[in-house]
Protein backbone atom coordinates (compact mmCIF):
# COMPACT_ATOMS: atom_id res chain seq x y z
CA UNK A 1 0.00 0.00 0.00
CA UNK A 2 1.75 3.28 -0.94
CA UNK A 3 -0.70 5.91 0.99
CA UNK A 4 0.32 9.19 0.47
CA UNK A 5 4.15 10.26 0.95
CA UNK A 6 5.06 13.53 2.05
CA UNK A 7 7.42 15.60 -0.41
CA UNK A 8 5.34 14.03 -3.39
CA UNK A 9 3.15 16.44 -5.37
CA UNK A 10 -0.14 14.56 -6.92
CA UNK A 11 -3.60 15.86 -7.77
CA UNK A 12 -7.06 13.66 -7.96
CA UNK A 13 -10.10 14.23 -8.79
CA UNK A 14 -13.85 13.50 -6.73
CA UNK A 15 -16.53 11.32 -8.15
CA UNK A 16 -18.18 9.14 -6.96
CA UNK A 17 -18.65 5.76 -8.80
CA UNK A 18 -22.62 6.31 -9.20
CA UNK A 19 -22.00 9.45 -10.78
CA UNK A 20 -20.14 7.68 -13.81
CA UNK A 21 -22.11 7.97 -17.13
CA UNK A 22 -23.82 4.33 -18.77
CA UNK A 23 -26.66 2.54 -19.97
CA UNK A 24 -28.01 1.07 -16.97
CA UNK A 25 -29.33 4.39 -14.80
CA UNK A 26 -26.58 4.57 -12.35
CA UNK A 27 -22.83 4.30 -12.85
CA UNK A 28 -21.27 1.26 -11.86
CA UNK A 29 -18.10 -0.71 -11.70
CA UNK A 30 -17.64 -1.94 -15.48
CA UNK A 31 -16.37 -0.48 -18.36
CA UNK A 32 -16.95 3.34 -17.31
CA UNK A 33 -15.27 3.13 -14.34
CA UNK A 34 -12.60 1.81 -16.10
CA UNK A 35 -12.12 3.89 -19.10
CA UNK A 36 -11.99 6.64 -15.57
CA UNK A 37 -9.33 4.99 -14.47
CA UNK A 38 -7.47 5.24 -17.99
CA UNK A 39 -8.17 9.00 -18.08
CA UNK A 40 -6.54 9.31 -14.62
CA UNK A 41 -3.62 7.57 -15.94
CA UNK A 42 -3.22 8.87 -18.82
CA UNK A 43 -3.53 12.53 -17.25
CA UNK A 44 -0.66 11.45 -14.49
CA UNK A 45 -3.55 12.22 -12.26
CA UNK A 46 -2.64 10.19 -9.11
CA UNK A 47 -5.66 9.57 -6.88
CA UNK A 48 -8.98 9.09 -7.48
CA UNK A 49 -11.47 9.99 -4.62
CA UNK A 50 -14.91 8.33 -3.84
CA UNK A 51 -17.79 9.04 -0.99
CA UNK A 52 -18.35 5.48 1.03
CA UNK A 53 -19.47 2.81 -1.39
CA UNK A 54 -21.59 1.05 1.76
CA UNK A 55 -25.29 0.43 1.01
CA UNK A 56 -27.56 3.24 0.96
CA UNK A 57 -30.91 3.69 2.83
CA UNK A 58 -33.50 6.01 2.79
CA UNK A 59 -32.25 9.27 1.23
CA UNK A 60 -29.51 7.47 -0.78
CA UNK A 61 -26.98 9.04 1.61
CA UNK A 62 -23.67 7.09 0.97
CA UNK A 63 -23.10 8.56 4.67
CA UNK A 64 -25.93 6.66 6.13
CA UNK A 65 -25.85 3.01 4.92
CA UNK A 66 -26.93 -0.29 6.52
CA UNK A 67 -23.70 -1.67 7.19
CA UNK A 68 -19.88 -0.05 7.60
CA UNK A 69 -18.24 -3.36 5.82
CA UNK A 70 -20.92 -4.53 3.19
CA UNK A 71 -21.09 -2.87 -0.49
CA UNK A 72 -23.28 -1.40 -2.50
CA UNK A 73 -25.21 -3.35 -4.48
CA UNK A 74 -26.31 -0.90 -6.82
CA UNK A 75 -23.24 -0.12 -8.42
CA UNK A 76 -22.39 -3.68 -9.45
CA UNK A 77 -22.32 -3.49 -13.56
CA UNK A 78 -24.53 -5.89 -15.20
CA UNK A 79 -22.20 -6.19 -18.37
CA UNK A 80 -19.51 -8.00 -15.95
CA UNK A 81 -22.58 -10.48 -15.08
CA UNK A 82 -22.98 -11.28 -18.36
CA UNK A 83 -19.10 -12.04 -19.09
CA UNK A 84 -19.60 -14.62 -15.71
CA UNK A 85 -22.39 -15.90 -17.56
CA UNK A 86 -24.89 -15.34 -14.68
CA UNK A 87 -27.45 -13.50 -16.76
CA UNK A 88 -28.64 -12.98 -20.32
CA UNK A 89 -28.15 -8.97 -21.88
CA UNK A 90 -30.34 -7.04 -20.07
CA UNK A 91 -32.30 -4.37 -21.89
CA UNK A 92 -32.37 -1.13 -19.56
CA UNK A 93 -35.26 0.63 -19.32
CA UNK A 94 -35.28 4.16 -20.37
CA UNK A 95 -33.58 5.63 -17.53
CA UNK A 96 -32.24 9.24 -17.55
CA UNK A 97 -28.26 10.12 -18.14
CA UNK A 98 -28.28 13.38 -16.18
CA UNK A 99 -29.30 12.16 -12.92
CA UNK A 100 -29.71 8.92 -10.82
CA UNK A 101 -33.12 8.06 -10.43
CA UNK A 102 -33.33 5.49 -7.61
CA UNK A 103 -36.75 4.55 -7.66
CA UNK A 104 -36.52 2.84 -10.79
CA UNK A 105 -33.11 1.91 -10.19
CA UNK A 106 -32.90 -0.05 -7.33
CA UNK A 107 -35.91 -2.53 -8.13
CA UNK A 108 -34.65 -2.59 -11.73
CA UNK A 109 -31.28 -3.47 -10.46
CA UNK A 110 -32.65 -5.74 -7.39
CA UNK A 111 -34.65 -7.98 -10.18
CA UNK A 112 -31.30 -8.88 -12.28
CA UNK A 113 -29.23 -9.89 -8.96
CA UNK A 114 -32.37 -12.17 -8.04
CA UNK A 115 -31.84 -13.72 -11.64
CA UNK A 116 -28.16 -13.76 -11.10
CA UNK A 117 -28.26 -15.94 -8.14
CA UNK A 118 -31.04 -18.19 -9.20
CA UNK A 119 -28.50 -18.82 -11.81
CA UNK A 120 -26.01 -19.66 -10.03
CA UNK A 121 -27.67 -21.69 -7.56
CA UNK A 122 -28.68 -24.04 -11.04
CA UNK A 123 -24.89 -23.52 -11.49
CA UNK A 124 -24.70 -22.06 -14.48
CA UNK A 125 -22.27 -19.50 -15.70
CA UNK A 126 -18.37 -20.04 -14.90
CA UNK A 127 -17.84 -22.82 -12.49
CA UNK A 128 -14.82 -21.29 -10.74
CA UNK A 129 -17.64 -18.65 -9.16
CA UNK A 130 -19.02 -21.30 -6.66
CA UNK A 131 -15.71 -21.78 -5.24
CA UNK A 132 -14.55 -17.82 -4.84
CA UNK A 133 -18.37 -17.80 -3.37
CA UNK A 134 -17.25 -19.86 -0.42
CA UNK A 135 -13.87 -18.94 -0.18
CA UNK A 136 -15.58 -15.01 0.38
CA UNK A 137 -18.17 -16.52 2.84
CA UNK A 138 -15.22 -17.71 5.08
CA UNK A 139 -13.50 -14.42 4.96
CA UNK A 140 -16.23 -12.01 5.81
CA UNK A 141 -16.96 -11.50 9.80
CA UNK A 142 -19.90 -9.43 9.24
CA UNK A 143 -21.30 -11.23 6.02
CA UNK A 144 -23.59 -13.56 8.10
CA UNK A 145 -25.47 -10.92 10.59
CA UNK A 146 -25.85 -8.30 7.40
CA UNK A 147 -27.59 -11.00 5.19
CA UNK A 148 -29.70 -12.16 8.14
CA UNK A 149 -30.54 -8.42 8.94
CA UNK A 150 -31.72 -7.74 5.60
CA UNK A 151 -33.39 -10.38 4.91
CA UNK A 152 -35.28 -9.87 8.03
CA UNK A 153 -35.71 -5.98 7.14
CA UNK A 154 -37.64 -7.05 3.62
CA UNK A 155 -39.44 -9.60 5.21
CA UNK A 156 -40.75 -6.38 7.41
CA UNK A 157 -41.20 -4.23 5.13
CA UNK A 158 -38.26 -2.35 4.38
CA UNK A 159 -38.84 -1.04 8.21
CA UNK A 160 -36.29 -0.06 10.89
CA UNK A 161 -35.16 -2.89 13.00
CA UNK A 162 -35.84 -0.68 15.99
CA UNK A 163 -39.60 -1.07 14.61
CA UNK A 164 -39.17 -5.15 14.58
CA UNK A 165 -40.90 -7.59 17.21
CA UNK A 166 -38.99 -7.79 20.27
CA UNK A 167 -37.58 -11.10 19.54
CA UNK A 168 -36.10 -10.48 16.70
CA UNK A 169 -35.01 -6.83 17.99
CA UNK A 170 -33.01 -8.37 20.98
CA UNK A 171 -31.93 -11.10 19.20
CA UNK A 172 -33.49 -14.04 21.02
CA UNK A 173 -31.90 -16.73 19.99
CA UNK A 174 -34.79 -19.14 18.94
CA UNK A 175 -36.16 -16.59 17.02
CA UNK A 176 -32.96 -15.66 14.69
CA UNK A 177 -32.62 -19.45 14.49
CA UNK A 178 -36.15 -19.82 13.02
CA UNK A 179 -35.63 -16.96 10.89
CA UNK A 180 -32.05 -18.07 9.44
CA UNK A 181 -34.53 -21.23 8.66
CA UNK A 182 -37.55 -19.43 7.04
CA UNK A 183 -35.36 -16.60 5.27
CA UNK A 184 -32.44 -18.84 3.96
CA UNK A 185 -32.67 -17.93 0.21
CA UNK A 186 -33.33 -14.52 0.94
CA UNK A 187 -30.13 -14.57 3.73
CA UNK A 188 -28.02 -16.61 0.72
CA UNK A 189 -28.76 -14.30 -2.00
CA UNK A 190 -27.88 -11.43 0.25
CA UNK A 191 -24.44 -12.69 0.54
CA UNK A 192 -24.01 -13.61 -3.02
CA UNK A 193 -24.97 -10.25 -3.99
CA UNK A 194 -22.36 -9.23 -1.59
CA UNK A 195 -19.84 -11.33 -3.19
CA UNK A 196 -20.30 -10.25 -6.77
CA UNK A 197 -19.79 -6.36 -5.53
CA UNK A 198 -16.84 -6.81 -3.85
CA UNK A 199 -15.56 -9.55 -6.85
CA UNK A 200 -16.06 -6.80 -9.29
CA UNK A 201 -14.59 -4.11 -6.90
CA UNK A 202 -11.73 -6.17 -6.44
CA UNK A 203 -10.75 -5.87 -10.50
CA UNK A 204 -11.41 -2.76 -10.43
CA UNK A 205 -8.98 -1.65 -7.91
CA UNK A 206 -6.37 -4.35 -9.38
CA UNK A 207 -6.70 -2.25 -12.77
CA UNK A 208 -6.36 0.96 -10.82
CA UNK A 209 -3.17 -0.38 -9.21
CA UNK A 210 -1.98 -1.52 -12.42
CA UNK A 211 -2.08 1.62 -14.08
CA UNK A 212 -0.73 3.91 -11.02
CA UNK A 213 -4.04 5.16 -9.41
CA UNK A 214 -4.66 5.37 -6.14
CA UNK A 215 -8.18 4.99 -4.78
CA UNK A 216 -9.08 7.44 -1.82
CA UNK A 217 -12.38 6.07 0.30
CA UNK A 218 -14.04 7.72 2.91
CA UNK A 219 -15.08 6.70 6.81
CA UNK A 220 -18.04 7.86 8.30
CA UNK A 221 -17.19 8.44 11.94
CA UNK A 222 -20.48 7.15 12.83
CA UNK A 223 -23.01 4.65 11.33
CA UNK A 224 -26.68 4.66 11.22
CA UNK A 225 -28.67 3.62 13.61
CA UNK A 226 -30.24 1.44 11.28
CA UNK A 227 -27.57 -0.57 10.45
CA UNK A 228 -26.37 -4.25 10.77
CA UNK A 229 -23.52 -3.06 13.10
CA UNK A 230 -25.82 -1.36 15.75
CA UNK A 231 -28.45 -4.41 15.34
CA UNK A 232 -25.65 -6.75 15.58
CA UNK A 233 -23.34 -5.39 18.13
CA UNK A 234 -25.61 -3.37 20.54
CA UNK A 235 -23.08 -3.12 23.64
CA UNK A 236 -21.43 -1.14 21.48
CA UNK A 237 -23.20 2.01 20.98
CA UNK A 238 -25.20 3.71 23.79
CA UNK A 239 -28.49 1.96 23.57
CA UNK A 240 -31.24 1.39 26.28
CA UNK A 241 -32.36 -1.94 27.51
CA UNK A 242 -34.51 -2.18 24.63
CA UNK A 243 -31.86 -0.84 22.39
CA UNK A 244 -32.96 2.46 21.38
CA UNK A 245 -29.91 5.26 21.45
CA UNK A 246 -29.91 7.40 24.97
CA UNK A 247 -28.25 9.74 23.06
CA UNK A 248 -27.65 10.71 19.16
CA UNK A 249 -25.11 13.02 17.46
CA UNK A 250 -24.72 15.95 15.57
CA UNK A 251 -22.83 19.33 15.85
CA UNK A 252 -23.95 22.59 18.15
CA UNK A 253 -25.69 25.76 16.87
CA UNK A 254 -22.89 27.91 15.02
CA UNK A 255 -23.05 30.97 12.05
CA UNK A 256 -24.33 29.00 9.87
CA UNK A 257 -26.95 27.05 11.65
CA UNK A 258 -28.22 28.75 14.50
CA UNK A 259 -30.18 25.35 16.18
CA UNK A 260 -26.91 22.88 15.17
CA UNK A 261 -27.29 19.86 13.04
CA UNK A 262 -29.00 16.92 14.59
CA UNK A 263 -27.67 14.07 12.50
CA UNK A 264 -29.73 11.05 15.01
CA UNK A 265 -26.59 8.59 14.66
CA UNK A 266 -26.18 6.45 18.13
CA UNK A 267 -23.42 7.50 19.63
CA UNK A 268 -20.58 4.83 20.24
CA UNK A 269 -20.08 3.43 23.55
CA UNK A 270 -16.37 4.34 23.98
CA UNK A 271 -15.56 2.76 27.31
CA UNK A 272 -16.68 -0.71 25.92
CA UNK A 273 -14.68 0.20 22.51
CA UNK A 274 -11.79 0.42 24.88
CA UNK A 275 -12.34 -2.68 26.74
CA UNK A 276 -12.59 -4.80 23.52
CA UNK A 277 -9.20 -3.46 22.41
CA UNK A 278 -11.34 -1.23 19.69
CA UNK A 279 -11.57 -4.53 17.81
CA UNK A 280 -14.63 -3.89 15.88
CA UNK A 281 -13.27 -0.21 14.62
CA UNK A 282 -9.39 -2.16 13.88
CA UNK A 283 -11.65 -4.70 11.35
CA UNK A 284 -13.59 -1.70 10.11
CA UNK A 285 -10.88 -0.14 8.92
CA UNK A 286 -8.71 -3.12 8.16
CA UNK A 287 -11.88 -3.90 5.49
CA UNK A 288 -11.83 -0.18 4.29
CA UNK A 289 -8.42 -0.94 3.48
CA UNK A 290 -9.13 -3.57 1.20
CA UNK A 291 -10.74 -2.03 -1.32
CA UNK A 292 -8.90 1.05 -0.62
CA UNK A 293 -5.56 2.63 -0.95
CA UNK A 294 -5.88 6.13 1.40
CA UNK A 295 -8.93 6.86 3.42
CA UNK A 296 -10.22 9.58 4.70
CA UNK A 297 -11.60 10.15 7.80
CA UNK A 298 -15.08 12.33 8.33
CA UNK A 299 -15.82 14.37 10.99
CA UNK A 300 -12.43 13.29 12.96
CA UNK A 301 -12.68 15.63 15.75
CA UNK A 302 -15.05 13.65 16.91
CA UNK A 303 -12.00 11.38 17.83
CA UNK A 304 -11.01 14.14 20.20
CA UNK A 305 -14.21 15.43 21.46
CA UNK A 306 -17.70 14.62 20.04
CA UNK A 307 -21.67 16.24 20.85
CA UNK A 308 -24.04 14.43 22.16
CA UNK A 309 -27.36 15.23 22.23
CA UNK A 310 -30.74 13.86 23.89
CA UNK A 311 -32.29 11.37 22.02
CA UNK A 312 -36.19 12.68 20.91
CA UNK A 313 -34.50 15.69 21.05
CA UNK A 314 -36.32 18.18 18.05
CA UNK A 315 -32.42 19.97 17.77
CA UNK A 316 -29.16 19.83 18.74
CA UNK A 317 -29.28 23.14 20.53
CA UNK A 318 -29.30 21.02 24.23
CA UNK A 319 -26.04 18.99 24.40
CA UNK A 320 -22.88 18.71 25.83
CA UNK A 321 -19.48 18.32 24.52
CA UNK A 322 -17.53 14.32 25.85
CA UNK A 323 -13.81 13.62 25.32
CA UNK A 324 -13.23 11.32 22.25
CA UNK A 325 -10.80 8.20 22.69
CA UNK A 326 -8.63 10.20 21.37
CA UNK A 327 -5.01 8.81 21.24
CA UNK A 328 -5.53 5.65 22.96
CA UNK A 329 -7.89 4.88 19.69
CA UNK A 330 -4.92 5.85 17.24
CA UNK A 331 -2.52 3.70 19.17
CA UNK A 332 -4.61 0.50 19.37
CA UNK A 333 -5.40 0.78 15.50
CA UNK A 334 -1.60 1.18 14.72
CA UNK A 335 -0.47 -1.52 16.83
CA UNK A 336 -2.73 -4.07 14.78
CA UNK A 337 -2.49 -2.77 11.38
CA UNK A 338 0.54 0.16 11.21
CA UNK A 339 0.74 3.36 10.17
CA UNK A 340 -2.41 3.76 7.77
CA UNK A 341 -2.18 6.67 4.86
CA UNK A 342 -5.65 8.24 6.68
CA UNK A 343 -6.71 11.53 5.52
CA UNK A 344 -8.25 13.50 8.76
CA UNK A 345 -11.84 15.88 7.44
CA UNK A 346 -11.23 18.90 10.11
CA UNK A 347 -13.18 21.66 8.98
CA UNK A 348 -15.71 23.14 10.83
CA UNK A 349 -14.77 24.73 14.11
CA UNK A 350 -12.87 23.41 16.57
CA UNK A 351 -11.60 22.82 19.90
CA UNK A 352 -7.82 23.22 20.75
CA UNK A 353 -7.99 19.52 21.51
CA UNK A 354 -8.31 18.48 17.59
CA UNK A 355 -5.05 20.11 16.18
CA UNK A 356 -3.08 18.79 19.28
CA UNK A 357 -4.54 15.02 18.27
CA UNK A 358 -3.82 15.48 14.72
CA UNK A 359 -0.47 16.70 15.26
CA UNK A 360 0.34 13.65 17.72
CA UNK A 361 -1.35 10.98 14.95
CA UNK A 362 0.82 12.98 11.70
CA UNK A 363 -2.53 12.49 9.39
CA UNK A 364 -2.98 15.52 7.04
CA UNK A 365 -5.66 17.57 7.13
CA UNK A 366 -8.13 19.27 4.70
CA UNK A 367 -8.27 22.92 3.22
CA UNK A 368 -11.37 23.89 0.97
CA UNK A 369 -10.57 26.44 -1.15
CA UNK A 370 -14.30 28.06 -1.46
CA UNK A 371 -13.88 28.44 2.13
CA UNK A 372 -11.47 31.19 1.89
CA UNK A 373 -12.84 34.33 1.39
CA UNK A 374 -14.79 35.25 4.72
CA UNK A 375 -12.04 36.91 6.45
CA UNK A 376 -8.62 38.33 5.47
CA UNK A 377 -5.39 37.08 4.12
CA UNK A 378 -4.63 34.88 7.13
CA UNK A 379 -7.29 32.74 7.07
CA UNK A 380 -6.00 29.69 6.84
CA UNK A 381 -7.56 28.09 3.39
CA UNK A 382 -5.87 30.78 1.36
CA UNK A 383 -3.34 28.95 -0.43
CA UNK A 384 -0.61 30.50 0.70
CA UNK A 385 -0.86 29.20 4.47
CA UNK A 386 -1.47 25.68 2.90
CA UNK A 387 1.13 23.40 4.63
CA UNK A 388 2.60 20.66 2.96
CA UNK A 389 1.34 18.41 4.84
CA UNK A 390 -2.51 19.13 3.59
CA UNK A 391 -4.94 17.79 1.04
CA UNK A 392 -6.29 20.86 -0.95
CA UNK A 393 -9.42 20.74 -2.26
CA UNK A 394 -12.06 23.60 -4.55
CA UNK A 395 -15.09 22.43 -2.82
CA UNK A 396 -16.51 18.59 -1.42
CA UNK A 397 -19.66 16.97 -1.73
CA UNK A 398 -21.00 18.75 0.57
CA UNK A 399 -19.78 22.15 -1.05
CA UNK A 400 -21.70 24.11 -4.04
CA UNK A 401 -20.06 23.48 -7.01
CA UNK A 402 -17.17 26.62 -7.53
CA UNK A 403 -19.33 27.85 -10.34
CA UNK A 404 -22.13 27.66 -8.10
CA UNK A 405 -20.10 29.44 -5.42
CA UNK A 406 -18.80 32.41 -7.31
CA UNK A 407 -22.39 33.08 -8.53
CA UNK A 408 -23.65 33.42 -5.33
CA UNK A 409 -21.26 34.04 -3.00
CA UNK A 410 -21.88 37.85 -1.10
CA UNK A 411 -20.35 40.36 -3.12
CA UNK A 412 -17.41 41.24 -0.62
CA UNK A 413 -16.33 37.58 -0.92
CA UNK A 414 -16.37 37.50 -4.50
CA UNK A 415 -14.46 41.15 -4.67
CA UNK A 416 -11.73 38.88 -2.14
CA UNK A 417 -11.59 36.21 -4.51
CA UNK A 418 -11.22 37.49 -7.62
CA UNK A 419 -8.53 40.17 -6.54
CA UNK A 420 -6.46 37.50 -4.30
CA UNK A 421 -7.02 34.77 -7.43
CA UNK A 422 -6.45 36.97 -10.48
CA UNK A 423 -9.39 35.73 -12.15
CA UNK A 424 -10.93 36.35 -15.73
CA UNK A 425 -14.48 36.24 -14.63
CA UNK A 426 -15.40 34.67 -17.98
CA UNK A 427 -13.92 31.25 -16.54
CA UNK A 428 -13.32 32.32 -13.00
CA UNK A 429 -12.62 28.42 -11.72
CA UNK A 430 -9.29 28.61 -13.65
CA UNK A 431 -7.99 30.48 -11.20
CA UNK A 432 -9.03 28.51 -8.49
CA UNK A 433 -7.53 25.45 -10.22
CA UNK A 434 -4.68 27.25 -10.82
CA UNK A 435 -4.24 28.54 -7.27
CA UNK A 436 -4.88 24.75 -5.80
CA UNK A 437 -2.21 23.07 -7.79
CA UNK A 438 0.17 25.77 -7.50
CA UNK A 439 0.29 25.90 -3.55
CA UNK A 440 2.19 24.04 -1.31
CA UNK A 441 -0.41 21.18 -0.23
CA UNK A 442 1.14 17.75 -1.14
CA UNK A 443 -2.55 16.61 -2.48
CA UNK A 444 -4.76 18.83 -4.77
CA UNK A 445 -8.14 17.76 -5.30
CA UNK A 446 -11.61 18.88 -7.55
CA UNK A 447 -14.77 17.36 -7.99
CA UNK A 448 -15.21 16.59 -11.83
CA UNK A 449 -18.03 19.41 -11.25
CA UNK A 450 -15.52 21.60 -11.22
CA UNK A 451 -13.14 20.34 -14.05
CA UNK A 452 -16.72 20.18 -16.26
CA UNK A 453 -17.17 24.19 -15.20
CA UNK A 454 -20.99 23.03 -13.74
CA UNK A 455 -22.95 25.10 -11.66
CA UNK A 456 -25.33 24.47 -8.64
CA UNK A 457 -27.17 22.26 -10.48
CA UNK A 458 -24.68 19.62 -10.68
CA UNK A 459 -24.08 20.06 -6.97
CA UNK A 460 -24.07 16.44 -5.09
CA UNK A 461 -25.39 17.35 -1.31
CA UNK A 462 -26.88 20.05 0.19
CA UNK A 463 -26.60 19.05 4.28
CA UNK A 464 -29.79 19.48 6.21
CA UNK A 465 -31.97 17.93 3.18
CA UNK A 466 -32.67 14.76 1.77
CA UNK A 467 -34.60 15.79 -1.75
CA UNK A 468 -32.72 15.60 -4.81
CA UNK A 469 -29.14 14.58 -3.05
CA UNK A 470 -26.66 12.12 -4.63
CA UNK A 471 -28.25 11.62 -7.66
CA UNK A 472 -25.83 13.76 -9.79
CA UNK A 473 -24.29 11.76 -12.97
CA UNK A 474 -22.26 13.12 -15.47
CA UNK A 475 -22.76 12.16 -19.35
CA UNK A 476 -20.82 9.96 -21.60
CA UNK A 477 -20.24 13.31 -23.58
CA UNK A 478 -18.92 15.19 -20.73
CA UNK A 479 -16.70 12.81 -20.01
CA UNK A 480 -15.10 11.83 -23.36
CA UNK A 481 -14.52 15.77 -23.92
CA UNK A 482 -10.86 16.34 -24.83
CA UNK A 483 -10.68 19.16 -22.78
CA UNK A 484 -10.88 17.54 -20.10
CA UNK A 485 -7.59 15.27 -19.85
CA UNK A 486 -6.17 18.74 -21.48
CA UNK A 487 -7.07 20.75 -18.60
CA UNK A 488 -5.71 17.72 -16.25
CA UNK A 489 -2.62 17.78 -18.33
CA UNK A 490 -1.96 21.11 -18.44
CA UNK A 491 -2.65 21.55 -14.56
CA UNK A 492 -0.43 18.65 -13.70
CA UNK A 493 2.52 19.28 -15.91
CA UNK A 494 2.77 23.15 -14.84
CA UNK A 495 3.04 22.43 -11.18
CA UNK A 496 4.60 19.53 -10.69
CA UNK A 497 1.82 17.05 -9.76
CA UNK A 498 1.86 14.61 -12.43
CA UNK A 499 1.72 11.19 -10.58
CA UNK A 500 5.00 10.16 -9.42
CA UNK A 501 6.73 13.47 -8.88
CA UNK A 502 8.87 14.48 -6.34
CA UNK A 503 10.62 17.61 -4.59
CA UNK A 504 13.64 17.54 -3.12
Amino acid sequence: MQGLRSGDRSSGVILHPTSLPGPFGIGDLGAAAHGWVDLLAATGTGLWQTLPVGPTGYGDSPYQCFSAFAGNINLIAPNLLVDDGLIEPPDAPDFPDEFVDYGAVIPWKRNLLASAYSRFRHREGDPTIAEEFERFRSEQPWLDDYAQFMAIKAAHGGGSWQDWPDELRLREPGALASARQRLSYAIDRTRFSQFLFFRQWDKLHRYATSRGVQIIGDVPIFVAGDSADVWSNPDLFLLDEMRRPTVVAGVPPDYFSPTGQLWGNPHYDWNRHKETGFAWWIERLRSTFTIADVARVDHFRAFADYWVIPAGAETAVDGEWRDGPGITFFEAVRAQLGDLPLIAEDLGDLSPKVPLLLDHVGFPGMRVLTFAFTTDESDSFLPHNYPIEAIAYTGTHDNDTTLGWWKTAPDGEREFAARYLALDESDPVAGFLDALWASNAMVAVAPLQDLLRLDSSARMNIPGTTDANWRWRATRGQISDERLPAQLIDLNRRYGRTSGSHVS
